[in-house]
């Protein structure tokens, strides 16, 4: 391997930490900003009354989840919908560090059931009304 080679591939990770980073700073202040919508039920639902609000689609799946058909038959359904509508996806795993970003608890005692996180959208900001 060459110096150059090297250097591309440390800047590569580099910029994907960065990219992560990114993501994971958006997520938690859309959330504080009550911008997050959480399943992909909940996230088809809204999809399907105000597509021009959803700025950002973020799809969660881990490697042992890849062989759930319902699962990918989900995805595939709102991928379509989020390239009819602009929306821009993004394919995330990690479903552990998705669930402590967005305060889940980390284990149910039975009480609670774990929210869906293998869909989050992004919404645009309320509009200001003109004053």
């Amino acid at each position: 391997m060459t110096l150059e080679e090297l250097v591309a591939c440390d800047n590569a990770a580099q910029k994907m930490q960065t990219v992560s980073a990114a993501v994971e700073e958006l997520l938690v202040a859309a959330q504080r900003q009550d911008r997050l919508t959480v399943g992909v039920y909940e996230s088809a639902k809204l999809m399907n009354v105000d597509p021009d609000s959803v700025v950002l689609c973020l799809l969660a799946i881990d490697e042992e989840e890849e062989d759930d058909i319902a699962l990918q038959i989900h995805f595939t359904l709102i991928q379509s919908f989020c390239c009819d509508n602009d929306i821009d996806i993004v394919r995330v795993s990690g479903m552990q560090r998705l669930a402590q970003l967005l305060g889940e608890p980390a284990e149910t005692q039975g009480t609670t059931e774990a929210r869906d996180l293998h869909c989050l959208l992004v919404t645009n900001p309320p509009k200001q009304p003109n004053l």
